[in-house]
């Protein structure tokens, strides 16, 4: 368990608020970590792993026309599939990983690119409905460690949103990070 997913499950706790999760690449282990920590059924629902595209948008309403457009690595279907996990699952919070840890570049993406997003109940984050925040990841290492970092860095999105330290705009952030090794 780590200490980010124990404290963002401290937060939800103490705010009432409940978390639902969106995996791609990660196939899971972020709701693996969430659920190491004891106690994270009184805020987590649940998750969805739309590894194949097409749940993205059946199980997730991702639109299917920017999937065909764009492909699944891209910040708007990570955008979208935070909103679409929090509506299903009927939670306050949803976040959403989707990317390529390799071997082979997927949808005209490098292997470490990923897209890391949150989307949550407050206006004043989150000005226009299901567009929460998303963070562009380009990240080093293997496939072991691109997807760990993933996970790491989709709680760490969630808690700053969660602790209210606001950086970039309140629709999408662009951030190149370098992580792995």
């Amino acid at each position: 368990m780590s200490s980010e997913a124990a404290e963002v499950l401290r937060l939800l706790t103490v705010r009432g608020e409940t978390l639902a999760v969106a995996e791609s690449l990660t196939g899971g282990l972020v709701a693996a970590e969430i659920t190491a920590t004891p106690g994270a059924s009184r805020a987590f629902r649940g998750s969805v792993t739309a590894y194949a595209t097409e749940l993205k948008h059946r199980l997730l309403g991702v639109d299917a026309t920017l999937l065909a457009e764009r492909g699944a690595v891209d910040p708007q279907v990570a955008a979208q599939m935070a909103a679409g996990v929090r509506k299903a699952l009927g939670a306050d919070w949803g976040i959403a990983t989707t990317g390529v840890a390799g071997p082979d570049p997927q949808d005209g993406q490098p292997v470490g690119t990923v897209f890391v997003a949150v989307d949550g109940p407050s206006e004043a984050t989150f000005p226009a409905i299901g567009s929460g925040k998303v963070i562009r990841l380009r990240l080093n290492g293997g496939r072991a460690e691109i997807r760990m970092e993933s996970v790491r860095s989709v709680l760490a999105l969630l808690l700053r949103e969660l602790a209210g330290e606001q950086t970039g705009n309140g629709r999408a952030q662009d951030t190149e990070q370098n992580g792995g090794t």
